[in-house]
């Protein structure tokens, strides 16, 4: 079938969501029994759901979430110690309009990191602005930004964006350019934007992490007093899953 120049003049103005449904109208001949309305509608609904598809794979490239992980596909039955009502409250996404932050701890295997780029997908999924770091990486990146002056961008962007998933806390002390970021980090997204935090340290000694009682008192007070709290045990993920794997395997031989 010879392309037809509606088509051409579709593309040409950018209504690529429309000229495909144009194309498939044209090819079936069943859509004639529906009325005109009826075929504009279509047109319009394809371009819609081809331009949301084109804004979600962009907030999720920029949200370069470390695992491809969604909140369908979270294990619930699996004893974690995850409040099923609690974790419910989270997909819905009211915490990130309230400016409210989720702190994801327990030992290394149970998910953490899942979890927090589950939410981090579901958040993008609903047209939010999602950033993921791991903070060792993200304060390597920070001391490189201060010395060939992008300092002061790399701060707006954390700053602005409405999620942003730190990664991998307290996995040692901070020293004082680190403490000094993530208070310039929290002191600009609290009151303003959520955060989710995943630690395999418990709260309580998240101040012997920051490694200085007065800039711990003033990180914490920004991240913790409004957050709500994922503490996850159990047995290790990784260990559970492989577990079922042999099983598998030696049923089916």
């Amino acid at each position: 079938m010879l392309t037809h120049p509606t088509h051409e003049r579709l593309i040409a103005l950018g209504l690529t969501g429309m000229a495909k449904a144009f194309e498939e109208q044209r090819r079936s001949p069943d859509l004639d029994a529906l009325s005109f309305e009826e075929r504009i509608g279509l047109l319009v609904d394809r371009e819609a759901a081809e331009r949301d598809t084109k804004r979600l794979t962009t907030r999720l490239k920029f949200a370069a979430l470390r695992q491809s992980a969604c909140v369908e596909d979270v294990d619930l039955r699996t004893p974690r110690g995850i409040d099923r009502a609690v974790f419910a409250r989270l997909v819905a996404g009211d915490w990130i309009d309230r400016h409210e932050n989720v702190l994801v701890t327990g030992a290394t295997g149970l998910g953490k990191s899942w979890i927090a780029c589950a939410l981090g997908h579901k958040a993008c999924r609903d047209n939010r602005s999602v950033l993921y770091h791991r903070v060792p990486r993200l304060f390597e990146a920070l001391a490189l930004a201060r010395g060939d002056g992008r300092y002061g961008r790399l701060l707006k962007t954390l700053g602005r964006v409405q999620l942003l998933i730190l990664d991998d806390w307290g996995l040692s002390v901070l020293n004082a350019a680190e403490r000094r970021d993530l208070l310039e980090i929290l002191d600009d997204r609290h009151g303003r934007a959520s955060t989710i935090v995943t630690s395999q340290i418990p709260v309580e000694h998240w101040h012997d992490v920051v490694g200085d009682p007065t800039l711990g008192d003033a990180i914490l007070d920004r991240l913790v007093h409004n957050a709500h709290r994922l503490q996850l045990t159990g047995e290790s993920m990784r260990k559970h899953k492989a577990r079922a794997h042999a099983l598998d395997a030696a049923a089916n031989t």
